[in-house]
């Protein structure tokens, strides 16, 4: 399984985003320039450009033809994909954490940080058809919990927004009134922040990564918990495959920490668990830092990492792989 180098960012990548097709990738990275790539060879198609800073999550609408990006510039703005041509920019008092577009592309969850006092908040925009009619009111705000909520998406049939961030919980709002209905439990939940939250396919459970060395899989209407992931070390992102029971887990310490612990800390690999028996597959190597972004093409037959090192690493996986047994 060769992997298909795409260098594009000069600095560490946050966020991998394919379209629903399959044939597009979107990365998002510390530079401020997200970027589409073709995600059969790797090629670059184009960059958006006019962040001022860190962009830290994106979102495609299902017909490809709009992308929002969500950034530190205390920016989310809505692009034309074709065209790299700016449509909209909804500005906030903090840094945009996380964007995500709802079943239909009607609506979009925000996330903002907290920041200068404010505390984070999660809040829903409509999404205008006809640019020159978009408006930035919030048809929802949720003041939010103490600390960062890394990440924010819809859950079944657009009627909860399950959110997770800093705190360690997991929680599930109601989108008409913005109550709150549930919340992971302490005692078997996550201990540590949760960075990074990824839906199934048919979007009915969701899979969480964590710096407490864990992933676990949710059920997205009850907030069961089904399943969990044990890791040597700090889990940044994580992604549920759509064509086999896998799930995908990379992390890595932060940068800053390699080189003061353990020799093994170099091996930053992305490590696949049989979803079902938790049980790990196998791992593949490639990143020179800490993995901080997943995605799993729609089509099941490859999937993409980004690292701290700035590259997005294209693996598409080897017949072997379709017939592991277990």
């Amino acid at each position: 399984m060769r992997p298909i180098l795409m260098k594009g960012h000069e600095r560490p990548l946050t966020f991998l985003k394919y379209n629903r097709e399959g044939d597009l990738l979107f990365s998002c990275a510390k530079d401020h320039n997200p970027t589409v790539w073709f995600a059969d060879n790797g090629e670059r198609l184009g960059t958006y450009r006019g962040h001022n800073g860190a962009v830290w999550c994106c979102d495609v609408s299902r017909d490809s033809m709009r992308l929002i990006t969500g950034s530190a510039d205390q920016s989310v703005k809505l692009w034309n994909v074709q065209t790299g041509a700016q449509l909209y920019s909804f500005n906030f008092d903090s840094p945009a954490r996380s964007v995500d577009f709802s079943v239909g592309d009607k609506l979009a969850v925000i996330t903002t940080d907290p920041f200068m006092g404010l505390p984070s908040t999660i809040q829903v925009k409509r999404i205008a058809r006809d640019p020159n009619e978009q408006s930035s009111e919030s048809v929802l705000t949720i003041k939010g919990p103490q600390g960062r909520i890394n990440r924010a998406i819809w859950g079944p049939l657009n009627k909860t927004i399950i959110s997770a961030g800093e705190d360690a919980v997991v929680r599930v709002w109601d989108t008409e009134t913005g109550q709150l209905l549930k919340e992971s439990d302490k005692e078997t939940g996550h201990q540590k922040t949760v960075t990074s939250l990824s839906k199934s396919a048919d979007g009915s459970h969701f899979l969480t990564g964590s710096l407490d060395k864990s992933a676990k899989l949710w059920d997205a209407r009850t907030l069961t918990l089904i399943k969990t992931y044990v890791t040597e070390r700090p889990v940044n992102a994580c992604a549920i495959s759509p064509l086999l029971d896998h799930v995908v887990i990379g992390g890595g310490q932060e940068a800053v920490h390699v080189t003061t612990t353990d020799r093994r800390a170099g091996k930053f690999e992305a490590k696949f668990f049989h979803k079902i028996l938790q049980e790990e597959i196998g791992g593949v190597k490639g990143h020179f830092g800490p993995i901080n972004a997943l995605a799993f093409n729609p089509d099941g037959r490859s999937f993409s990492s980004g690292g701290e090192d700035g590259y997005v690493r294209l693996h598409h996986f080897d017949p072997d792989y379709f017939t592991i047994k277990m």
